[in-house]
């Protein structure tokens, strides 16, 4: 084939394919022409690449469809104009639809907590099977307390950060499977009860809850979100209503997950407390005042506006454009 005589004879068509590209705005007859053109373009386009392989001309000719194609399909969103959306609007909805099935699971590690420390504490038989004597009686009078500070504060802040968040995306991403949220919520509830239970056993419960209340109540508070989000997953298959199991787990998938993003920030916010503040040498109410503090602004943002975008319509998931139509009709 000879290249030159080929580009002189589609120079025009591309011309006015450049045209059309570079116009701001397009009449419907013209951009019927711009689709028409383009799929032309495309043809020959594949031409050139198979009896040439790489040319200049087939080169030029690529960019000429890259700029008619953003013409009719669109650029992408840019990803800085989407985070107020996301923090705003869909992060606060996906929470707030969490609101009851979050008490829920904050109620049942309560109550299982409670009933371990009551069991345990009742019967000295069950905390012997903890450890010795010796051993209980360190960890309720040093390494409880100990282990706040033994380390810096920075870099146990970050420890229990980067622990916390992978526990809270675990339950949301396992969720699907229906049991995994449930261990980790027996899991936590147990060792909440059993430490309670050893500590209380040494006289030192008031140092238990003491330690405990300025960065768990928002720490707590987040495993508890999450491990809503991954119930709801869950459920979302088992249940799925008028929608179809696939469409009701992906549209639930897509928009609880947003939640594991923002929980992130909020165990950020519970790692500096436990790092910095639970140790800190301040009066006890100041302390556990920074983390109540902290626990009602993060339910503010949850409740407040987290209802508010609900009420808007927002439900955390994508917008049809980004998240794709749940259905394909003939045309």
């Amino acid at each position: 084939m000879d290249l030159d005589a080929y580009s002189a004879a589609h120079r025009a068509e591309w011309d006015r394919l450049t045209e059309l590209g570079r116009r701001r705005q397009l009449s419907g007859a013209q951009s019927d022409e711009l689709i028409q053109g383009y799929q032309a373009g495309a043809t020959q386009l594949s031409v050139i690449k198979t009896a040439a392989g790489s040319t200049v001309q087939g080169d030029r000719l690529s960019v000429i469809l890259s700029r008619a194609r953003l013409r009719f399909t669109g650029t992408g969103t840019n990803v800085l104009s989407q985070l107020p959306t996301f923090f705003l609007a869909q992060l606060p909805a996906a929470l707030y639809r969490l609101r009851w099935l979050t008490l829920a699971v904050a109620a049942s590690t309560a109550i299982i907590a409670t009933l371990y420390a009551v069991w345990a504490t009742n019967n000295p038989q069950v905390l012997a099977n903890f450890g010795s004597p010796a051993e209980l009686a360190q960890l309720a009078n040093q390494n409880f307390v100990g282990y706040y500070s033994e380390n810096p504060a920075a870099s146990f802040a970050g420890r229990v950060w980067t622990n916390n968040a992978w526990v809270a995306a675990q339950c949301i991403a396992f969720g699907i499977l229906g049991v995994y949220v449930p261990y980790i919520v027996l899991q936590n509830a147990q060792n909440l009860g059993v430490t309670a239970a050893v500590m209380f056993a040494y006289d030192q419960g008031d140092t238990f809850f003491l330690y405990i209340a300025p960065h768990g109540l928002l720490e707590l508070t987040a495993i508890f979100v999450a491990a809503a989000a991954g119930l709801r997953i869950f459920w979302a298959w088992i249940a799925p209503g008028p929608r179809t199991r696939g469409q009701a787990l992906a549209e639930d998938a897509r928009a609880l997950f947003t939640v594991a993003i923002g929980l992130v920030f909020v165990l950020f916010v519970s790692g500096i407390l436990e790092g910095f503040v639970t140790p800190a040498p301040w009066p006890w109410p100041v302390k556990i005042g920074i983390g109540a503090l902290a626990l009602i602004a993060f339910l503010a943002y949850m409740l407040v506006l987290g209802g508010r975008a609900w009420r808007a319509g927002q439900t955390g998931d994508l917008a049809e454009f980004e998240a794709g139509s749940p259905r394909v009709f003939a045309g």
